[in-house]
């Protein structure tokens, strides 16, 4: 029986592994797949986590990033995004066993997962003898360059293309002053589509998950309505450190207000009892159409005069 256990024990470690490296192999070697591919990462870790345990469960993203590392050859900042990832769903794992609140849930994650990253960046800012402005500046500016290239790849015309190259620099600027909002955002966003997955997969196969209620009724904290006012009014500033400073902020709380808007809707598909079809349509229509996406950011926003789903209106 021992031997029957410890080989069940061995399949699953494999099994974690080989699907993690997969998701690994489509989001390095296959661009515009492995972009939406990235967000898949976590969920693995999380479920192996879940299913061995702690120590049992480590093995699984402590040797996919050994493989990581060997099958790009070097340590970079890649590595460390994928590291994140990895990281993410184990301690995402941690905190559904503690059976806290989606708000600590996803707080706590975004806050030991961005800790780790910032450490890692300084890290490898130190071994690389670069300072961390120097190292993020490079990456984006690399990264817009292998845009370019797929841009042109995908048949995009010329005239376009010369529009977006002699605009590089601009973009370059602009990316590397709002990376923080764009990590806590992108960070906030990948917890919340692996909490939504990790859902049914583990109710599915008897492990735990934490009752967070209906996410179709959430709302976030009404005091953070000041933030938004307060960035708003720091863009006015003439200060460039002061608009920067206010873009970021606004940023991140536009990001909180679009996963409110996306309750109010699936609360509505729910609702209406629109066909499976016909949401994932629509879904895929809010993340590629950016005005679609500015009007759910603006339903959550306005949700908290406007009360859209009448939420306590059934007890007065």
């Amino acid at each position: 029986m021992p031997q029957t256990i410890q080989g069940e024990i061995s399949k699953n470690i494999a099994t974690g592994i080989a699907i993690t490296l997969f998701i690994f192999a489509l989001s390095v070697y296959m661009p515009i797949i492995g972009f939406f591919g990235a967000l898949f990462i976590p969920l693995p870790i999380l479920f192996y986590r879940s299913k061995l345990g702690r120590t049992t469960g480590a093995i699984v993203p402590i040797v996919s990033v050994i493989f990581m590392v060997v099958i790009l050859g070097r340590i970079n900042i890649d590595i460390l995004f994928f590291v994140e990832l990895l990281l993410l769903g184990f301690v995402l794992s941690e905190l559904i066993e503690m059976n806290l609140s989606i708000e600590k849930t996803v707080l706590y994650a975004c806050i030991i997962v961005l800790s780790a990253g910032i450490a890692s960046l300084i890290f490898y800012s130190n071994i690389s003898q670069k300072g961390m402005m120097t190292l993020i500046s490079e990456y984006v500016a690399e990264n817009l360059k292998l845009t370019m290239v797929l841009y042109e790849n995908m048949g995009m015309s010329e005239e376009n293309i010369r529009k977006i190259s002699s605009q590089l620099e601009n973009i370059r600027y602009v990316l590397v002053r709002i990376i923080p909002a764009l990590v806590v955002s992108s960070t906030l966003f990948v917890i919340w589509t692996t909490l939504l997955m990790a859902k049914p997969i583990l109710k599915r196969k008897g492990l735990f998950y934490t009752d967070f209620g209906s996410l179709k009724l959430w709302k976030p904290p009404e005091f953070i309505v000041w933030g938004v006012i307060g960035c708003g009014i720091g863009l006015l500033f003439p200060n460039q450190t002061f608009k920067i400073f206010a873009l970021n902020g606004l940023i991140i709380l536009m990001t909180i207000y679009f996963f409110e808007g996306i309750a109010i809707i699936s609360f509505y598909f729910e609702k209406k009892r629109f066909p499976l079809m016909l949401r994932f349509f629509l879904y895929s229509l809010i993340g590629l159409q950016q005005f679609i996406l500015l009007l759910v950011i603006g339903l959550g926003f306005f949700d908290l005069w406007l009360n859209f789903r009448k939420i306590g209106n059934e007890n007065k």
